[in-house]
């Protein structure tokens, strides 16, 4: 990817985000005058302005954390952390009711609920491109030994590739991938037994098994792991990139053949071809006999694996560098209402795997502004990404309008508490404990999200390094 492109995608990632953090902090500005209310500043991000501009007596702003913005209202309880000190200098501002003040904090969920909404229409109208994993629950890979070489959780359990998952811990299951609550890795991460029941279809017939998951060790600076069984979807084996003089590109292979049995039994995954690159690694070298499907022809291949000159310390492998997706994946077109229940449904069940007493998940997994910045980054790196940024600013913008919602100070939930509490004594809390609720919840605020920035950004650095090119290079054939 050229350099231009990256920073083509860079624009794109910063105006949207922006966009989504600047309706929010809208729908404040909006209400706040309607209601008469004094507006000091209009800011996106948090912290220190390093721009700022004054029109018409409200001072407009971009901060340098890249996390939310805020619209400075000195009449409602305020944030001295975030947005400053007050300007004082045109002397008392008149109280405004309570109803005014929950009118305001309600206006910017309000509208980024309804920029939800909008994206929800449009997704419903240009749809959303469907992966395998989204649609069926089949298994394509079942690890047969963990990192220490014992038998791992659902291989040990019975599981196999071409098994069916219909359902875990009793909750039935339609896909692999974990956007929504009915997923298989959703239900796995959020289980809370010592053993996981699945329920799994082979040949027809229902059975049982009872996986005991298991944890990848973590170093302090990662996140803890989440439990793993170690199964993957099923996804077809489609050839994307041969190296040159590999024992693969000197059988003819190429881009788009399609493996789709290894030694004559089918598979279901590219990774069976990968551990059978891997397990002779510590064991004499064989031969693997691919049946490729290359259109409406089939042909058998019978490979002798060979081991790169670079780099040095490679298994011995067929030349396969890199497994393609299906190009023709199926667009599905959600209705609106279904996408805004899926989203609240996945916040919900968010919230409740992080309170549940025996869950695993804890604050540490949650994601912050990099993590989004980095979840849009790599959708707009996609051929048809913009389609999934559309599904996936659905999604955030839900949960932007929720989450505000919650009753904590600096947060729009927490304005409507205090107003409420302020009907309730008929007279506003005073403003020194506000200033100190505020202050205070503001610099927590802070805290947590540098916190979980500092793992996303740790997540990124680490991903980013697995995916270096390496060249692979075989010697050349005598």
């Amino acid at each position: 990817m050229t350099i231009l492109r990256y920073i083509f995608i860079a624009l794109e990632v910063v105006l949207l985000f922006n966009l989504l953090i600047g309706v929010h902090e809208l729908g404040h500005f909006l209400a706040a005058k309607w209601r008469g209310l004094k507006i000091e500043r209009f800011a996106i991000w948090f912290g220190k302005p390093v721009w700022k501009k004054k029109i018409n007596g409200v001072e407009y702003a971009l901060g340098w954390i890249p996390a939310g913005g805020y619209v400075a209202l000195p009449q409602m309880a305020t944030m001295e952390a975030i947005e400053g000190k007050a300007d004082d200098s045109a002397g008392p501002l008149p109280n405004v009711s309570a109803l005014d003040k929950i009118i305001v904090a309600v206006a910017g969920p309000l509208f980024s609920f309804a920029l939800a909404i909008a994206f929800a229409f449009i997704v419903w109208g240009v749809g959303r491109p469907a992966n395998e994993a989204d649609n069926t629950t089949l298994v394509g890979w079942v690890t047969p030994k963990d990192a220490d070489g014992n038998a791992a959780p659902a291989w040990k359990a019975g599981l196999r590739p071409g098994d069916t998952i219909l359902e875990i811990d009793g909750h039935p299951v339609t896909g692999f991938s974990p956007a929504s609550q009915s997923s298989v890795t959703w239900r796995v991460v959020t289980s809370e037994n010592t053993n996981i029941a699945i329920k799994y279809l082979r040949d027809g017939k229902e059975q049982m098994a009872y996986a005991t998951p298991v944890h990848r060790p973590t170093k302090w600076y990662e996140r803890k792991d989440l439990r793993h069984i170690l199964i993957y979807p099923a996804m077809k084996a489609l050839i994307d990139v041969v190296a040159s003089n590999s024992p693969a590109a000197l059988a003819g292979l190429t881009n788009g053949d399609e493996v789709i049995a290894l030694d004559g039994i089918k598979i279901y995954s590219p990774q069976a071809v990968v551990a059978a690159e891997e397990s002779m690694s510590n064991s004499p070298v064989r031969q693997l006999t691919l049946t490729i499907r290359r259109g409406n022809e089939e042909f058998t291949r019978t490979l002798l694996a060979a081991k790169p000159i670079q780099p040095t310390n490679s298994f011995p492998s067929l030349g396969i560098l890199a497994w393609g997706e299906e190009t023709n994946a199926m667009l599905v077109h959600p209705s609106p209402l279904e996408q805004i229940q899926s989203s609240v449904g996945q916040i919900f069940g968010t919230f409740h795997a992080l309170f549940a007493s025996k869950s695993e998940i804890g604050v540490q997994q949650l994601g912050g502004a990099v993590m989004i910045i980095r979840v849009y980054s790599n959708l707009f790196q996609d051929e048809d990404g913009w389609r999934r940024v559309l599904w996936f600013s659905v999604i955030l913008n839900v949960n932007l309008a929720m989450i505000n919602m919650l009753p904590l100070p600096v947060l729009d939930g927490g304005h409507i508490l205090l107003s409420l509490i302020e009907v309730i004594r008929r007279r506003p809390v005073s403003v020194r404990v506000l200033n100190f609720l505020q202050t205070g919840f503001a610099a927590l605020l802070i805290t947590f999200m540098l916190y979980i920035a500092f793992f996303d950004l740790g997540d990124w650095a680490r991903s980013a390094h697995a995916e270096r090119d390496v060249p692979v290079v075989f010697a050349p054939n005598k």
